[in-house]
């Protein structure tokens, strides 16, 4: 008897997000699952990634005052009103655009976040938890 390998089936798909503020947290759980739905994928993983240096992927609660104590946090860690070397135009070399905004902070605060999450997938549906 043949033996028959296992089928797979991926997809890759672009999603642009657009922002209002320096730091937003954008829930994506909603737009996940309609992808995940229209693919047919039943089990498997799905991983979602940020293309963008400044941008992160964080699983997390979506409860409005934790939100705003991650706010908090980043905020803390990098603030946005004090000076940072990649926004020096004088002393910075590298990777200089025209008109570049001056977002050495959003680096920063990037560095504690992940920039991709691998989610798993079961019975169609993204296996989350409670929250």
């Amino acid at each position: 008897m043949e033996t028959l390998a296992p089928a797979f089936i991926y997809r890759h798909t672009k999603v642009r997000i657009a922002t209002e503020r320096p730091t937003e947290f954008i829930d994506l759980t909603e737009s996940l699952e309609e992808l995940l739905a229209e693919s047919r994928i039943v089990t498997g993983l799905l991983n979602v990634q940020s293309l963008h240096t400044t941008a992160a992927i964080v699983v997390n609660e979506g409860e409005p005052l934790l939100l705003k104590d991650f706010d908090c946090l980043l905020h803390n860690v990098a603030p946005n009103d004090v000076p940072y070397r990649h926004d020096d135009e004088t002393i910075r070399t590298v990777n200089l655009s025209p008109g570049e905004r001056p977002n050495g902070a959003s680096h920063c605060k990037a560095l504690l976040l992940g920039s991709s999450a691998c989610l798993n997938v079961l019975n169609g549906r993204l296996l989350l938890g409670r929250w």
